[in-house]
This record gives structure tokens, C-alpha cells and sequence, in this order.
């Protein structure tokens, strides 16, 4: 299996279609369906459903797809962090993280870094912690923005002097939005809405559940969502209540308010990186400046 056959799958995945692929890679149609065949033959199972007007993926092709693109970012990632020089200080930094109004604080040392060194490009994956964990754990980021307690012997932490409140987002013509603060008992009877690795007692599922006082069986949970904003449009809808991190959505001018929880729970985030990785200089010069920044 060489990298170049696989970019022409993904191309073509991507293209839903062996002409446009084959004009984007600038191949002929013929030589470009009989190397996927050839891929095809050489796996001993079929990876695309050639329909007439489109090409769909099999279940083998789908798994492909999703590892073809991890290898081929992988690679460009290890082309740009050989080719940088030691003069000039170049290459992609990949950071995953989740949402928190305190990632600006990272993004202001990548600004600064990138005063420096003009051609450091940062690039960002947003999803919750459990997908930026798996990214990490792949290779496919560098750093991870997430909260929680981890494993020491897998990871490596820059823990950070900052914190995010949690607070419940609700409509303003709801009862609950009269009080100053909500208590756990306000919510046991009422529809929940979850981010989904606080359903998975990941991280900080714990203490939410700790601060509710009862087991997810015996609470409403009326969905889950990855990020807070679709998050918002249930709530608006009536759908729940969703419990999630304050400063996050502007409130303002919009039929939605946040109250915070009492007591109060605040988590603090780390930047989290694998133990004994290998960093690029640009990834050296990043973590630099973040301990520099926060006074490791």
C-alpha cells in the first residue's frame, strides 16, 4: 500500500466521483480507477460501490478513509517538522481543545510565538475530551487543551493558574430563571441536557454528578451535545437545560440567561502533551513559551 494510492482514495472519497478526482489529481480516469482496483485486489475486499451518478464507500472503504487521513496528515506533519531549520523556526503546532473562553490565553502565546517566528502555523481541533484525548493518543495533535485528572504515566501536564465556572443555561421566561442560583434539587425532576463525556463520567463528569447528588438513572437526561452552541438551540426549543461552562455563548439580546450552581464548581484546564514525546522545534518553542507565559 503506498501513500500515493492512498491519497487517490481519499481523493476520490472525498470527490464522490473518479472524474473530478482524477481532474483534481490531474490523472486520467482510466489509470485512476485501475489503481483503486489494484488497492481493491491487493486488500481482497471492495472498498467502492461505483454507482452511476456517484461513488459511495463500503464499511472497509469507510475504515480506510478514517486511517488514510490520519496517515497522510501524519506524514505531512513529519515532512514540515524535518524540513524546518534550525535558523528559522518553521512548521504546523496542532492543538486540540475543547470550549472555554481561557483557550484565548493560548492562542495569545501562539500570537506572541508566532511574532517570532512568522512561519509557525497553528491549527486547531475543537471536540470534546474524550475525542482530543484520542487525537493526542494518535499523534494527530501535539498538545490537548482539557480538564480533568489523567493519567501521569501516559501523559505530561502544564496545569494552568485559571478556572471556568459551571453554570446552567435556561430560558428567560422559565420559573427557574427568577432565582439568583440553582441548587442540585432544582434540577431532579427536569429535563438535562449533558456534553457527552460528562455522560461518560469522563474528566469532570464526576463532580457534576457529585455536585446533582443522585446516579444518571435516577436524573431526566433528555440529551447530550458535543458543543455548547447546538446545546443552546435545545434549550430555546424547551427541550432542557443545559449544564456547561459560563462566558462560553453571549446571552445577550436572546431569549436564553445562565444562572450558576450553588455551590459553585469551578475546573481548572491543563495543556496536556504524551510522555516522551518527540517534539518538532516549533512544538519545543511553543511549550516554551506556554511554561514562560504561566510561570512553570
Amino acid at each position: 500500500m503506498e501513500l500515493r494510492v492512498l491519497n487517490y482514495f481519499l481523493t476520490v472519497a472525498r470527490e464522490e466521483s473518479f472524474s473530478r478526482a482524477a481532474e483534481k489529481l490531474h490523472l486520467s480516469q482510466p489509470t485512476l480507477s485501475r489503481q483503486l482496483k489494484d488497492l481493491e485486489d491487493e486488500f481482497g475486499k471492495q472498498l467502492l460501490i461505483r454507482e452511476p451518478r456517484r461513488i459511495l464507500l463500503t464499511d472497509d472503504g469507510a475504515l480506510l478513509r478514517r486511517r488514510a487521513e490520519e496517515i497522510l496528515s501524519l506524514v505531512e506533519k513529519t515532512e514540515g517538522e524535518l524540513l524546518s531549520s534550525n535558523e528559522d523556526i518553521s512548521g504546523d503546532i496542532r492543538i486540540g481543545a475543547g470550549e472555554s473562553v481561557h483557550f484565548g490565553l493560548i492562542m495569545a502565546a501562539a500570537r506572541q510565538l508566532q511574532k517570532q517566528h512568522p512561519r509557525i502555523r497553528f491549527h486547531i481541533a475543537t471536540g470534546d475530551g474524550n475525542t482530543t484525548l484520542t487525537r493526542l493518543d494518535r499523534g494527530l495533535i501535539d498538545f490537548a487543551f482539557v480538564y480533568g485528572r489523567l493519567d501521569p504515566a501516559k501523559y505530561q501536564e502544564l496545569p494552568l493558574p485559571i478556572r471556568d465556572q459551571w453554570v446552567l443555561f435556561l430560558r428567560k421566561d422559565d420559573e427557574l430563571a427568577k432565582q439568583d442560583t440553582i441548587k442540585a434539587s432544582d434540577l431532579w425532576h427536569r429535563p438535562l441536557l449533558f456534553s457527552r463525556q460528562a455522560l461518560s463520567l469522563s474528566t469532570h463528569g464526576d463532580e457534576l454528578l457529585n455536585w446533582l447528588q443522585k446516579p444518571l438513572e435516577e436524573l431526566h437526561i433528555a440529551g447530550s451535545y458535543t458543543l455548547l452552541y447546538n446545546a443552546t438551540l435545545m434549550v430555546k426549543e424547551g427541550m432542557g437545560y443545559a449544564i456547561s461552562f459560563d462566558q462560553l455563548i453571549n446571552t445577550t439580546g436572546t431569549s436564553l440567561c445562565t444562572r450558576p450552581l450553588e455551590p459553585a464548581i469551578f475546573t481548572e484546564p491543563s495543556i496536556v502533551w504524551k510522555k516522551n514525546q518527540v517534539f518538532s522545534k516549533a512544538s519545543q518553542a511553543f511549550l516554551a513559551a506556554l511554561q514562560e507565559k504561566f510561570n512553570a
